[in-house]
């Protein structure tokens, strides 16, 4: 009843009248807008925050054009070259401070394995790509990355104030100043970079200190990562992908998208081949990656994943990355000395 009332008062505000200077010293104050009060408004009546509390908080939020200008469209997906993403992930710096992240909590990495069946290299890979285990968590403030999102940056408006609502829901959870959050400029928080409502929904006290901290607990974001990944889908011991021979055609006719819920039965009959050791009815996800090739030809790989593959597009919707992801846990796994 409470989600329904919020969601109902966080579409309502954004049908009000948007409020924004050319110049950054001719916005109003957050607090002063129309569209923030009546955020306000729905927060209060959802969730039973005292009004000045919520008023007092935003006041202090600030709007940021770095924000804004970072969260511009990334390079058009065709243009883009997975060999050279691949490369950027798959660094020396990464591996090697991977296979050191891993050997420091490896007990706990295993015992996310045994509790929630994701191997480590898939939760240490995960770690290294978003943040290169804790040495670029962010330095914005996340509230007012969070409130530049939602007044704003008006192409995901509806998505970021419900982060922002998730966000002081969290706030209040966690008896902590807003103001004193730091994070990515999407307002991702922590050693895996989670949002708001991830942290809420699905994050864990993994290290049994009574208290869930993504930035300074390795063991809870260990634990975290896992808990995120198994809530959408993942399965244990089943494969996550195969390199297989594809067209862009084909990728289009299955629907592309992040879920795996294509049978393999009718990826094949769709032309799809390769040795991918999938029952007939497994459901897959077939996805294509752009590349240049040294001769600077286009290209694309192609490749089959299951749901688990699938969980991985739910942490992060680019094709590039899930990829990046699988190959450099892969790579972690074939170099990680035996215990």
């Amino acid at each position: 009843m409470h989600r329904r009332a919020l969601l109902l008062a966080l579409s309502a505000a954004c049908t009000l009248p948007h409020v924004a200077a050319a110049a950054d010293n001719g916005r109003l104050p957050y607090a002063a807008r129309p569209e923030v009060q009546a955020f306000i408004d729905g927060l209060a009546q959802a969730h039973g925050f005292e009004r000045a509390q919520l008023e007092r908080w935003l006041k202090g939020a600030r709007y940021s054009s770095e924000v804004e200008r970072l969260m511009q469209p990334p390079i058009p997906f065709g243009q883009r070259n997975w060999l050279e993403y691949r490369t950027r992930y798959l660094d020396a710096v990464r591996m090697q401070s991977g296979l050191a992240f891993w050997q420091k909590h490896e007990k706990t990495l295993s015992r996310a394995q045994a509790e929630f069946g994701v191997p480590p290299e898939i939760i240490v890979a995960i770690i290294g790509v978003e943040t290169l285990y804790g040495r670029f968590t962010g330095n914005f403030r996340t509230l007012d990355a969070l409130a530049t999102l939602s007044f704003d940056y008006l192409r995901r408006a509806d998505y970021y104030r419900g982060e922002l609502a998730e966000f002081l829901l969290l706030a209040r959870e966690q008896r902590v100043d807003p103001a004193s959050f730091r994070g990515s400029f999407a307002g991702a928080l922590g050693l895996p970079q989670f949002m708001p409502s991830s942290i809420r929904r699905w994050a864990v006290d993994f290290d049994g200190d009574g208290r869930i901290d993504l930035l300074a607990s390795p063991a809870d974001a260990i634990g975290s990562v896992a808990s995120f990944l198994v809530a959408h889908g993942w399965q244990r011991d089943l494969p996550i992908a195969y390199t297989v021979e594809a067209s862009e055609e084909i990728v289009d006719r299955l629907g592309r998208g992040i879920r795996a819920e294509t049978p393999w039965r009718s990826a094949l009959a769709e032309g799809v081949t390769g040795d991918a050791m999938l029952t007939l009815d497994t459901p897959v996800i077939v996805i294509d990656l752009p590349l240049l090739n040294a001769d600077g030809s286009a290209g694309r790989e192609y490749r089959a994943g299951t749901v688990s593959f699938s969980a991985l597009l739910h942490y992060n919707r680019s094709y590039f990355y899930a990829a990046a992801v699988m190959d450099l846990a892969a790579a972690l796994r074939e170099r990680m000395p035996a215990s």
